[in-house]
């Protein structure tokens, strides 16, 4: 009975009939659209055999995919396409399975085609909204084996393009549809990034090396198609825009195993290209997130080659100027920090020759070039981050970096031996380069904040080291300090300009903050550049950044005091050319007088008085006659022509300090200020309050020691306390504390605002007292001690005492410890 019934086709249930009668004869003539209607019409209305339509669907979808009768199974997935877009009920999960269950049949068949056809299936599902949630279903299978069509190989170019687009597609549509869905698989576990991310990659990679290979774009079909590059570079910036605070780490992790895996650091374009594509569609408050990531992936790399940890490091330059437009948050000092450490660790591969600081066998060799490329990059990339940043984060990286240099003279660890000079010189070299790449375009209207007391005091404490190299930095650093309106390069050839309008300055009255910057710095800064110029090794480089400091003095912090003291300080190198105690060599004595010439014609000029001017026009144009060789023209170039006989110059030749004097005091400028001749201070100016405190303290305890000695000791009757008596002391001891803070305060404001001259005369009274007294102390303390055996007739008949070294003396037992 139950076999005649399955082999009528009325007694079969209805839903497999009008499933059966989608089907033609013909499976080239397509979906019989009027059934097709009517399937649909019967699944929206009777919703509950939604289910057993699509098993049975798959049913046939399997039997035809093993019989190969691929027409009839492109008519079943048109029907469930068909079927999934119109219905939307409660009960469509379970029709969802046998759907997917029937997208992964034809995934699995080796003909592109099917792989193809189910793809479609699988990305039209991906657009459609459930209603209903889904707690059990999986999409591993479809991301592995979307993952491995991104990767196919076929033979064919043309199919093989086909499929990798669909792979590509694929992916597109797992993420869409668990992305945001919390129900669904997690997309962004690592198994499930790690296939994904790498897939997309590679198609971007792939097609560059395609696009380097075509010989011409004249090739290329008329209406160009969308290629695989495209299509992956748009789904990736679609899986990162949609990435949470929580899901970047996972995202970033696969893009650098990449890179890693495939060795694409060091052409350093296809990496720089996938981190514009990832800085540029993550969120911006995440960017950082990327750049930590970098930061530690160039310390798991500290090992590599020179040419990989350098294109990480220009990696992370492009991205950290992205990144600084949105938000770089707390990794600002972090990211220095790394760059910094590896810069040191790449100067001691460079001298070692080894990554393990030891040549042995099996080591592998350092190329020093390799090195040195790596440091500029780093350089580089500080430099262009830096430029990024605002005022205030500025001025941190600035003392973050000089506190990193590494100086003797303020107690800063160094290592000895001709290795660690090797090391600590090269450091500071590269750590004086990144300063100057952060200082260059700095903009800061208060000089206090530009140049803080302890960092000036490390930076200026480089300029008078031995090394040229060093000392050029520091000057060049004060430049781009210094210089807040583009005078620079005007400044960048030394010459006397008749007329200096000609260079448009652009000139600003000096403020307030500048003035109390000079009036606390300012000796400081003279004594440097005076002690600078005194340098034996010092070549045209390091000249031109004298004048150029000097000029940039004068425009931009200089009051009527300050061109004063430049004057006096000028005159002072011009006396250290002509007296030569430091027997200069012949170029470097010329090259001062030029130095001086300059100077003089540019400032004079900037004063406006006449007088002044002419005197130093006077003076140049007898240079030009009889002694060129005084002169900037002649001595920084190419060639300078020199004198062997500098010495014995007449005084015509010479500016005068009497004249100067006399012109600029005419003017209002202070005459007798200018009369003294400059003396460069011993030490640095800011730190005459605590030798005056110390000079006190061992003065006091001198005057109390003398009074309290046997000679002036005087016995005082004990004074009865009472209350009255303690009354008394703590209201004097109060008005002494008032003494004592107003005494401090006039030495304060008489070491800020005297002059030098009349703080250097104090000092030394006050060093000849202490003297005084340390001589009276050496003569009651040192005396020689008494003799054993008397005293002996000198020569003529008087006596003189004896005295036997102590370690021959005999001293009784009871004096042996």
């Amino acid at each position: 009975m139950y076999g005649v019934c399955g082999c009528c086709g009325a007694l079969r249930p209805r839903y497999k009939r009008l499933v059966d009668n989608i089907f033609p004869e013909d499976p080239e003539d397509g979906l019989v659209k009027t059934n097709m209607e009517k399937l649909t019409f019967y699944a929206l209305s009777a919703p509950e055999k939604l289910d057993r339509i699509g098993a049975y669907l798959s049913e046939r979808l399997i039997r035809d995919v093993g019989r190969h009768r691929y027409g009839y199974v492109c008519i079943a997935m048109e029907a469930l396409d068909q079927l999934l877009m119109a219905c939307h009920c409660q009960s469509i999960n379970l029709f969802v399975e046998s759907f997917l269950k029937m997208v992964a049949k034809l995934l699995e068949s080796e003909k592109p085609n099917l792989q193809i056809l189910g793809t479609n299936s699988f990305v039209k599902f991906a657009n459609i909204e459930e209603d209903t949630p889904s707690y059990h279903r999986s999409y591993d299978f479809f991301v592995s084996r979307f993952s491995e069509m991104c990767h196919s190989g076929h033979e064919d170019l043309e199919i093989k393009t086909k499929i990798r687009m669909s792979g590509i597609k694929g992916l597109q549509g797992v993420v869409r549809k668990t992305v945001n869905d919390e129900l669904q698989a997690n997309i962004w576990d690592p198994q499930h990034m790690d296939k994904i991310v790498p897939s997309l990659l590679f198609n971007l990679q792939h097609v560059e090396e395609a696009e380097s290979r075509s010989p011409s774009p004249l090739q290329a079909p008329e209406k160009e198609k969308e290629n695989p590059a495209e299509l992956a570079e748009r789904c990736l910036r679609e899986l990162l825009g949609r990435a949470a605070f929580g899901n970047i780490k996972n995202a970033i992790k696969p893009v650098l195993v990449h890179l890693d895996n495939h060795s694409l650091w060091e052409p350093k374009v296809f990496a720089i290209r996938c981190f514009k594509i990832i800085m540029y569609s993550i969120q911006p408050q995440h960017s950082h997130l990327v750049i930590q990531q970098l930061l530690s992936h160039l310390d798991a790399n500290s090992r590599s080659a020179a040419t990989v940890r350098a294109g990480i490091v220009e990696v992370l330059s492009e991205a950290a100027v992205i990144a600084a437009t949105g938000s770089v948050g707390p990794t600002v000092l972090e990211m220095f920090n790394t760059l910094l450490r590896q810069l040191r660790l790449s100067i001691d591969y460079a001298l070692t020759g080894s990554y393990d600081g030891a040549i042995s066998l099996g080591t592998k060799i350092i190329k020093e070039h390799e090195e040195r490329m790596f440091q500029e990059a780093v350089i580089k990339t500080i430099g262009s981050f830096a430029s990024t940043l605002p005022t205030y984060q500025r001025s941190e990286v600035i003392l973050f970096t000089m506190s990193k240099v590494p100086l003797p003279s303020l107690h800063h660890p160094v290592e000895m031996g001709r290795t660690g000079e090797n090391r600590n010189r090269l450091t500071q070299i590269m750590l004086l380069k990144s300063l100057l790449q952060v200082s260059t375009g700095f903009q800061c209207n208060n000089m206090m904040s530009a140049l803080p007391s302890n960092f000036l005091d490390r930076l200026l404490s480089t300029a008078l080291m031995e090394d040229a190299e060093i000392r050029l930095f520091v000057l060049e650093i004060l430049i781009s300090f210094i210089d807040r309106h583009g005078n620079r390069h005007k400044f960048s050839t030394i010459s006397t300009l008749s007329d200096i309008s000609v260079l448009k300055l652009k000139v600003d009255k000096c403020s307030r903050q500048d003035t109390i910057f000079m009036k606390k710095h300012s000796q400081q800064l003279y004594r440097h550049i005076y002690l600078s110029c005194k340098e034996e090794t010092n070549i045209q480089k390091h000249y031109e950044a004298l004048y150029g400091l000097l000029a940039l003095i004068s425009i931009e912090l200089a009051n009527e005091e300050v061109v004063v003291d430049l004057i006096r300080l000028v005159l002072a190198v011009q006396d250290v050319a002509q007296v030569n105690e430091e027997n200069l060599p012949v170029y470097n004595r010329c090259a001062l007088y030029a130095l001086g010439a300059a100077y003089l014609n540019l400032i004079s000029q900037l004063t406006t008085v006449p007088a002044f001017c002419q005197h130093i026009r006077e003076v140049i144009e007898s240079r030009k006659k009889e002694a060129p060789y005084m002169l900037p023209e002649d001595v920084f170039v190419e060639r300078p022509r020199l004198s062997q006989n500098i010495d014995g110059v007449v005084i015509e030749l010479l500016f005068r300090q009497s004249n100067i004097s006399e012109v600029l005091g005419g003017s209002g400028y202070n005459a007798d200020r200018l009369c003294l001749p400059y003396i460069p201070q011993l030490t640095d100016e800011d730190r005459l309050s605590k030798r005056k405190s110390i000079g006190e303290t061992i003065s006091l305890q001198v005057e109390v020691e003398s009074r309290n000695s046997p000679e002036k000791e005087e016995r005082v009757p004990a004074e009865e306390i009472t209350y009255e008596t303690l009354k008394k002391a703590i209201v004097d001891s109060v008005a002494v504390e008032e003494q004592e803070r107003e005494r401090r305060r006039q030495v304060v404001e008489k070491f800020q605002k005297a002059p030098f001259e009349e703080i250097a005369a104090h000092c030394g009274a006050r060093a000849s007292l202490l003297q005084s007294k340390l001589n009276q102390i050496f003569e009651i303390t040192i005396r020689p001690p008494p003799s054993p055996s008397g005293t002996i007739t000198a020569a003529y008949g008087q006596p003189q005492s004896h005295s036997i070294p102590v370690y021959e003396m005999k001293f009784p037992d009871l004096c042996v410890y």
